[in-house]
């Protein structure tokens, strides 16, 4: 880097020579490390993308300034230290940088991610920038909050052990009036299903004011409860144009015996975090909706992977979270989603570079987070959720409950029944990824309702190519 006088001559400088990028840094065990997938314009070289990614994303500017000395900066400038061509993609490269701790206020996403996704991502010497993984330090961790319930402390509330949860949306989602709707909740409840919920846009439209959908969804709770004994719940929708609306919404929400409430990701981190501290005061579960991310989480090249929303979400304090279904209508590659519900679920995240997690992630005994899995399941593909995702999850069937023939009652039965063969099955050592067809075939001759929803789905399958994979080629050693 040369001189002091050297480095700080005004003027513009390479990022690299201002000290943003350094081979030979070891992180220490506070920082932050985050993972950028870069893609440099023509003729811009790679270490100097990755130190400009640092710099931006830390403490510098397009020039230098002599202010920099009124500062720590040796300690305050990120460091990229590592710049590695990507499997298979020709002139894309994973950028490892660290930053130090200070860089960040305790417990706020917000302040977070201002630094990490702020201004960097439209750099113009990027034509593309990734943000695939980050390393949380347990010294930053403990200052979060995490779940405000979490998953053993919800199944205890629920009283349900040993499976998955079972839910449902009310569809169609925009259009039914209050009591119609309140009727799909308790028709699905009293068939067999956990939880029913409100979808991401259903807030309070002229066709259903909030306060009347709670009145009868918890109408319909309380009398499904009852006809069943079973503990029930419904989703509902405190998304609101203010925080004081969210937290009136809330509020009545407790007030009618809610069990749990549901906010959208679009209402932003800081608002995440504020229902979040109220649901922890409050004994609330909370159920967060990942609508909108696909916007940014899909595309290889360009966004930030859902795996990292999933790792803010469960720091921010979220206790349920959409997270992919592998079979259903939505983006999930196998191995993508297997990292993202092990993010969620793990105590310790191991690295699992095929998976797309690139460090381990100790939790510093943050509360777990329930993975959802929603979007055009059906009960035919039961044996393939519970390989694929395990049983701690809410399996949500919308249109595999409400759109079942011979009714939304009988479609939650079909579900609930498919669901509990298939746990005796696997709790029996029977294989059920191989005979899963054959033992809902069985079942399904003692109960109709499930070989009408055989009948109906069977051949329904969402077979696309995922846009989202992890970039990993097994490297062979010799023993």
């Amino acid at each position: 880097m040369g001189s002091k006088a050297e480095r700080y001559k005004s003027g513009v400088m390479p990022y690299a020579q201002m000290g943003y990028w350094n081979p030979d840094y070891v992180p220490k065990d506070t920082d932050i490390i985050a993972v950028f997938r870069i893609t440099p314009q023509d003729g811009v070289d790679p270490i100097e993308a990755a130190a400009a990614v640092a710099g931006e994303s830390s403490t510098a500017t397009w020039t230098v300034v002599w202010t920099d000395r009124l500062t720590a900066c040796e300690n305050y400038r990120a460091k990229a230290y590592r710049v590695d061509p990507v499997p298979g993609a020709e002139g894309q490269y994973f950028s490892y940088i660290a930053y130090d701790i200070d860089l960040f206020e305790e417990g706020s996403i917000a302040n977070l991610t201002a630094s990490i996704i702020g201004n960097v991502f439209g750099f113009k010497p990027l034509k593309a920038l990734r943000l695939e993984d980050m390393r949380i330090p347990v010294a930053y961790l403990k200052t979060f909050q995490g779940p405000a319930t979490g998953i053993v402390v919800e199944r205890e509330r629920l009283d349900k052990f040993g499976r998955p949860l079972l839910g449902a949306t009310t569809k169609p989602k925009l259009g039914l009036s209050s009591k119609n709707y309140g009727r799909v909740v308790y028709e699905a409840l009293k068939g067999g299903l956990d939880f029913v919920k409100d979808d991401e846009n259903i807030n309070s439209q002229p066709f259903m004011h909030w306060r009347d959908r709670y009145l009868y969804c918890m109408e319909a709770v309380n009398k499904a409860a009852a006809a069943t004994g079973e503990v029930k719940g419904h989703y509902l929708n405190v998304t609101a144009a203010t925080m004081e609306d969210m937290y009136e919404r809330a509020e009545f929400a407790k007030q009618l015996g809610s069990v749990i409430v549901m906010i959208d990701l679009v209402i932003g981190y800081t608002a995440i975090q504020s229902m979040a501290k109220w649901a922890r005061r409050n004994d609330m579960i909370l159920h967060l909706h990942r609508a909108g991310h696909g916007t940014y989480t899909r595309q290889k090249t360009h966004g930030v992977s859902f795996r990292v929303i999933a790792k803010w979400m469960r720091m921010a304090g979220v206790d349920h979270i959409h997270a992919g279904t592998v079979v259903g209508k939505l983006e999930g590659d196998p191995n993508v989603i297997g990292g993202i519900y092990s993010i969620c679920r793990d105590a310790h995240t191991k690295q699992n570079l095929e998976q797309g997690v690139f460090f381990d992630q100790d939790w510093a005994s943050l509360k777990k987070l329930m993975p959802v899995a929603s979007g055009g399941i059906h009960a035919g593909q039961m044996h393939q959720l519970i390989t694929y995702l395990g049983e701690d999850v809410v399996l949500q069937f919308g249109g595999g409950t409400i759109g079942h023939p011979q009714g939304i009652q009988a479609g939650a039965t079909a579900n609930r029944v498919a669901l509990e063969v298939m746990i005796k099955a696997r709790n029996e050592g029977r294989d059920i990824w191989n005979e899963g067809p054959q033992i809902l075939a069985e079942a399904a001759r003692w109960c109709s309702p499930l070989r009408a929803a055989l009948d109906t789905w069977k051949d329904v399958t969402f077979n696309y190519q995922s846009t989202d994979t992890a970039d990993f080629v097994p490297t062979v050693t010799t023993a």
